[in-house]
């Protein structure tokens, strides 16, 4: 891993991470990767992720590790009055405040934003939650619900089958990028304004603009069929297409060699391609037939086309045909499982698969970080234990003494 450099892209920046589960820790952690100074503020029973789904006793679960990597952890009762006392201190000396609670939840607390402001006008308070102002205000939101009500689900799936989920973690991760977009754009215009403001993103809202190019087709759909879709009728709403790229060059997952649920290979079939594929799967032929010759002419038979495709490839296996339709440089990929992404050398070289060592846990596998910024590298730093900062925090930096630290915890504040 890249040693830290002096300074980093947000270095100086101190955010207050009162988030939990995923949405919210994800966008705290990528501010953390990118140098800000993270403090975790957890209840004294610890963000509920810490116990969930583990795989080894009496330690934090993998689901808090890689979302918590390179944080500080303290614990606080807000619930209090000594703890609320804390929190308008912490909230003072931060320049970014970041929470996913429940609608609400804050407000409940004695600190809207209006109040927040009071405390710190400078200050970015970033809130995502599941859903905008309006009948959907108060569901309850899981990554999956977003996705359902996001669109992602209505045109996932094959057109034959149901609704399907997407395993990418677009309503809770992806609203964590969109979050962090946010608060990077608030700090940039606090520069020439000197105020903070409140940043908002919805789960809901995020999964739907990932999915803006489902919009563009729900459109276009009242000009005529959309004739790079597969599909044989179409409706008033936009169909799930299978494995269909959706977008301008047809594509599809083909088998390959020897069968296995990941044994496959993506391709897409550009124009100019057209010909050396014909050449890879034996039907030269076809290159001038007018019948298969043109895009034009292959948009009504495409299943039959990548039937064709998958008659040869499934007699090879997804590394020879990808080293083949490579080398005519015809777009191509092929389906990695999550056992072949942990372990694949690109990755790690590139630091996106990496190995942390952790205090109680031992050594576990995580995501590095996405960003690569020249002079800012990340240096990953291992997910803190519960309140593992609570002294260095507290005392180091707040000026409590030894004693009220000791009484807070007695007390039960922190």
């Amino acid at each position: 891993m890249t040693t830290a450099p002096a300074t980093r892209a947000l270095e100086g920046v101190r955010v207050l991470d009162m988030t939990h589960v995923q949405s919210g820790p994800s966008a705290t952690q990528l501010l953390g990767w990118l140098g800000a100074d993270v403090v975790k503020l957890e209840a004294p029973t610890g963000d509920i992720t810490r116990g969930q789904l583990r795989d080894l006793p009496g330690v934090d679960s993998l689901y808090f590790t890689m979302l918590n990597c390179n944080k500080r952890s303290i614990t606080l009762n807000t619930k209090t009055a000594r703890g609320k006392e804390i929190l308008t201190e912490l909230i003072r000396r931060s320049d970014v405040m970041v929470e996913n609670f429940g609608p609400g939840a804050v407000d409940r607390m004695g600190f809207t934003w209006e109040r927040i402001q009071e405390i710190n006008p400078r200050i970015v308070y970033a809130s995502i939650k599941g859903f905008g102002e309006g009948p959907y205000t108060s569901f309850k939101a899981y990554e999956v619900v977003a996705q359902a009500m996001g669109g992602s689900m209505a045109t996932t799936g094959f057109e034959d089958g149901p609704p399907l989920a997407t395993g990418a973690q677009i309503g809770d991760s992806g609203t964590g990028v969109h979050a962090v977009a946010g608060i990077l754009a608030a700090l940039y215009q606090r520069e020439s304004t000197g105020r903070g403001q409140r940043v908002q993103v919805a789960m809901q809202h995020a999964v739907l603009n990932l999915c803006r190019v489902k919009l563009r087709d729900q459109q276009r759909l009242a000009h005529g069929a959309l004739t790079e879709y597969p599909n044989e009728g179409f409706g008033d709403e936009v169909p799930r297409s299978g494995n269909a790229s959706g977008g301008g060059q047809p594509g599809w997952a083909v088998k390959c060699a020897p069968g296995g649920p990941n044994d496959y290979v993506y391709v897409i079939v550009q124009p100019v391609g057209w010909q050396p594929v014909t050449e890879l799967i034996g039907r030269p032929e076809l290159a001038t037939d007018p019948e298969w010759s043109t895009p034009r002419a292959r948009l009504p038979k495409l299943g039959k086309m990548f039937q064709l495709i998958e008659e040869w490839s499934s007699t090879l296996p997804k590394w020879e045909v990808l080293e083949r339709l490579n080398a005519h440089n015809i777009p191509c990929g092929p389906i990695l499982s999550t056992k072949e992404i942990i372990e694949d050398a690109s990755l790690a070289a590139n630091e996106m698969v990496v190995e942390v060592e952790h205090p109680e846990r031992g050594r576990f596998t995580t995501v590095g970080s996405p960003l690569k910024l020249s002079d800012s590298p990340v240096h990953m730093v291992t997910s803190p234990l519960l309140g593992e900062h609570n002294e260095e925090v507290y005392v180091g930096e707040l000026g409590l003494d030894a004693e009220e630290l000791r009484l807070l915890k007695t007390d039960g504040v922190i």
